[in-house]
């Protein structure tokens, strides 16, 4: 069985991240999204409401595509995480060139933690580049639309967390 982690904070989860989610899920059996548990970046939402909303968007993508999707918790080392969900892939996605750099250093140092995990590169689609979860936060705080980067589920929590 091939499985693989997608990891992030997903706060929120995006168009971007599902199109990475999406393409992902082809390419693997068991795709598993692990979900940062990241103090130090302050998330909207919490972590039990980040798992729900990936849950809830992605169950139509695990039934229909034959591939088993699942929402995973973590706080540990990302290689850790993946040798305790039985990784042999980390799925990362990819934006612009600016992400490459940092993508770069992590995969050469999950190689010097565990050379049997190998990182793979998706590129976003263009329509989604430009999509970052920060900016959609932002966007949504200071009452602007943010329904064609995110899902409708989506949109409604973000509405209901900035009172809009």
């Amino acid at each position: 069985m091939r499985v693989a982690l997608y990891p992030g904070t997903f706060d929120p989860v995006t168009h971007g991240h599902l199109d990475i989610i999406r393409r992902a899920a082809t390419l693997v059996d068991r795709l598993v999204i692990g979900v940062a548990i990241n103090r130090d970046k302050g998330p909207l939402f919490t972590l039990e409401e980040r798992v729900e909303m990936i849950e809830a968007e992605v169950r139509h993508l695990s039934v229909d595509g034959g591939c088993e999707i699942v929402a995973h918790p973590f706080e540990n080392l990302l290689i850790d995480c993946a040798r305790d969900v039985g990784a042999s892939v980390i799925v990362r996605g990819l934006r612009a060139v600016a992400d490459f750099e940092y993508e770069y250093q992590m995969v050469g140092m999950n190689r010097a933690l565990d050379n049997t995990i190998e990182t793979v590169f998706l590129m976003a689609e263009a329509e989604h580049q430009a999509i970052a979860s920060k900016l959609v936060k932002e966007i949504a705080r200071l009452g602007g639309d943010v329904s064609k980067f995110v899902t409708p589920a989506v949109n409604t929590a973000l509405k209901e967390r900035f009172g809009g």
